[in-house]
C-alpha cells in the first residue's frame, strides 16, 4: 500500500504549487520574529536617577543631590535613592559647597518620593518609563517578558489540540489575527496590568501561527523541500523578521510607535487565506478524501502535470479512515512506554534549547553599548545556524547532528568563564558559537519532532513540546538575573543542561531517510528501530514498516 508522499509523487518535489505554498508560508513567520523579541526594546530599561524638582538649588547642589555608588567596579550614579531634599535646599541656601562645607556621606538619604528623571538618548519612552517599572518595582521589566512567554506557553498547548482537531489551516489565521489584533491593542494600555494581559493574549497567537505553519508545510511538501522548508526556510522567515526588529526600534523611539509598527504588517496576509490550503495529509487523517483529492488536482493544475483519475485509492486510504472517528489529546502521548520515553527526553531537548535561546537573545543589551547593533549581531548569527541545520538534517542522522550541536553549544558556554575580562571580544565571540549551536538545536528539534510522531498526534506533539519549552522561555529572564550573584552562573547551567540533553538524545529513535509515519503502529515500529542504517535496511524489506504503510 502507498504512503502519502508516494501517491502524490506525480505533483513533483518543486512545482509552482510547491513555490507558492513554500514563500507564503515562510512570508508568514515573518512577524513573529520581530514580535517574540519587541520586548528587547519596549520593555528595555532606559538610564535614570531620583527626579529632583525644580527647586533654587545651586549648580553643585543639582549636581550632588544624586549619590555616587559603585556598581561592577565602576562609579555610577544611584538609581533608587537621593540626599534628604529638605537638608540639600537648606545648605544650598546657605551658600555651603558640596564636598567642601558638607561631607556628603554623612548626609541621610532617602527613595525616589517624587518620581524618576529617564534619559532619553537611546529611547524617548519605554514601558519601563511609562508605568515607572524601577526600583521596588523593577521585578515587573523582567516579569513582563514572563507574562508574554507564558501566553506562548498556553498558545503552545491549546493550538496543537485545536489545530489537529480543527485543522491547520483556520488555526494558522486565527492565531494570526490575535497577534495582529492585540500587539496593537496593547498601546491603548493605561497601566502595566493591562499591559500585561493583552501581552499574555498577544503572546497565546505569536506562537500558535507558528506551529501550525510550521507543520502545515510540513505535512503539504515532501522529500528535500520538506526538509528546506522546515528547517531553514521557516527559520529564516523568522530570521528577518529578527532582524528587521532592531531597524524599527532605531527608528521608532517610542514604544507605543514601535508597536504600531509591528502590528500593521499583520494586515497583508489576510489575502492569503485564498492561496493557503487545507493540509491534505490532515483531511485523509479525518477521512475527508473528497476534500483532500480537490486540493491535490488542484495542485496539479498548478504544476501542469496529470493527476490519476483516482488519487486515493480505498485501500491506500482505509488505513487512514478507520481513525478520524477517535481524536488524540495530550494523553495519547503517555499512553505506551515508548512514545512515552520519547515525548519526555524531546521535552528535555526543547526545555534546554529554549532556555539558552531566549536567555543569550535577551542578553543582547549586554553584548555591546549600542542595543540595536546587539540585537542585530544577535540576530545575524541565526542565519549561518540555519544554514547549518539544513545542511545536518540533509546530510547527517538526526540523533548524531543533535548530539554534536549540543555538545558544541554546551563546551562553548563553559569557555566563557576562561576568558579575561581584557579580552570580552572573545567572550562575546563564544557566548555567539553558544547562540550559533543552540540556533540550531532549535531549528532542528522541530524538524525531528514532526518526523517521529504520525500525522494523527503530530501538532499536539509539536505543541506539547513547544509548551515545555516556554517554560524555559519564561524562566530565561529571570537566569540572567543570576549573573548578580556570580557573573558566569548562567552560562554555567546553561552548559550543563545541554550537556544532559546530549546524553538524553542517545535514546531517541533515528527517522533519518525513513517516511513521515501516518499512524501510531507506524511510529512504534520506528522505536523498535533505534539505529538508521538498521532502520534504513529493515524499511527496504518487505513486511517491516511497509506493512503499516498508508
Amino acid at each position: 500500500m502507498k504512503d502519502y508522499d508516494e501517491t502524490t509523487a506525480f505533483l513533483g518535489q518543486w512545482g509552482c504549487f510547491q513555490r507558492v505554498v513554500f514563500f507564503v508560508l515562510v512570508a508568514s513567520i515573518i512577524p513573529n520574529g520581530f514580535g517574540a523579541f519587541s520586548v528587547v526594546f519596549f520593555a528595555d530599561v532606559p538610564s535614570h536617577h531620583c527626579l529632583v524638582p525644580d527647586e533654587n538649588l545651586t549648580e553643585g547642589w543639582l549636581d550632588a543631590i544624586i549619590p555616587v555608588e559603585l556598581v561592577d567596579g565602576k562609579q555610577e550614579r544611584s538609581r533608587c535613592s537621593r540626599y534628604q531634599l529638605d537638608l540639600v535646599k537648606n545648605f544650598s541656601a546657605q551658600g555651603f559647597i558640596p564636598g567642601r562645607d558638607v561631607n556628603l556621606s554623612q548626609l541621610e538619604q532617602e527613595g525616589c518620593v517624587d518620581g524618576w528623571s529617564y534619559s532619553k538618548d537611546t529611547y524617548e519612552s519605554t514601558v519601563v518609563s511609562e508605568f515607572d517599572l524601577v526600583c521596588s518595582e523593577q521585578w515587573k521589566q523582567p516579569f513582563t517578558s514572563t507574562i508574554f512567554f507564558l501566553g506562548v506557553l498556553i498558545g503552545s498547548f491549546i493550538s496543537g489540540q485545536l489545530s489537529d482537531m480543527f485543522g491547520r489551516k483556520p488555526v494558522l489565521f486565527a492565531t494570526m489575527a490575535l497577534q495582529t489584533v492585540f500587539t496593537f491593542v496593547q498601546i491603548f494600555s493605561l497601566s502595566w496590568e493591562v499591559l500585561c494581559i493583552l501581552t499574555f493574549i498577544g503572546g497565546m497567537g505569536q506562537i500558535s501561527n507558528y506551529l501550525s505553519g510550521f507543520v502545515l508545510g510540513t505535512e503539504i511538501l515532501t522529500g528535500n523541500v520538506r526538509v528546506l522548508f522546515s528547517s531553514m526556510g521557516v527559520c529564516l522567515g523568522f530570521a528577518c523578521g529578527y532582524m528587521m526588529l532592531p531597524l524599527f526600534a532605531y527608528y521608532l523611539r517610542n514604544w507605543k510607535s514601535l508597536l504600531l509598527a509591528l502590528s500593521v504588517p499583520g494586515l497583508a496576509y489576510l489575502p492569503l487565506w485564498w492561496i493557503i490550503p487545507e493540509s491534505p495529509r490532515w483531511l485523509l487523517s479525518q477521512g475527508r478524501v473528497e476534500e483532500a483529492e480537490a486540493i491535490v488536482r488542484k495542485a496539479a493544475r498548478w504544476n501542469k502535470v496529470q493527476a490519476p483519475l483516482v488519487i486515493f485509492e480505498e485501500s491506500s486510504a482505509d488505513g487512514i479512515m478507520t481513525l478520524p472517528k477517535k481524536h488524540h489529546n495530550f494523553f495519547s502521548l503517555l499512553k505506551t512506554k515508548n512514545i512515552r520515553n520519547t515525548t519526555v527526553i524531546l521535552c528535555l531537548l526543547w526545555f534546554s534549547l529554549s532556555l539558552g535561546y531566549y536567555g543569550l537573545s535577551l542578553n543582547t543589551s549586554r553584548l555591546h553599548a549600542d542595543p540595536f547593533l546587539s540585537c542585530f549581531i544577535s540576530a545575524i548569527v541565526e542565519v549561518p545556524a540555519y544554514i547549518s541545520s539544513w545542511f545536518a538534517l540533509r546530510y547527517i542522522p538526526r540523533r548524531v547532528s543533535t548530539i554534536c550541536i549540543l555538545l558544541f553549544g554546551g563546551v562553548s558556554l563553559y569557555l566563557i568563564q576562561l576568558i579575561p575580562k581584557s579580552l570580552l571580544s572573545l567572550s562575546v565571540a563564544l557566548e555567539m558559537l553558544g547562540k550559533f549551536s543552540i540556533t540550531s538545536g532549535t531549528s532542528l528539534m522541530f524538524v525531528y519532532t514532526a518526523e517521529l510522531y504520525p500525522t494523527v498526534i503530530r501538532n499536539t506533539a509539536t505543541g506539547t513540546c513547544s509548551t515545555v519549552s516556554r517554560v524555559g522561555s519564561c524562566i530565561a529572564p529571570f537566569l540572567l538575573q543570576l549573573s548578580v550573584y556570580f557573573k558566569y552562573l548562567p552560562y554555567i547551567l546553561l552548559g550543563t543542561l545541554c550537556a544532559v540533553s546530549a546524553l538524553a538524545a542517545l535514546f531517541l529513535p533515528e527517522s533519518f531517510k525513513l517516511p513521515l509515519p501516518e499512524t501510531i503502529e507506524q511510529m512504534h515500529e520506528r522505536e523498535r528501530l533505534k539505529w538508521p542504517l538498521i532502520a534504513m535496511k529493515q524499511q527496504s524489506k518487505p513486511g517491516v514498516l511497509s506493512e503499516t504503510k498508508l
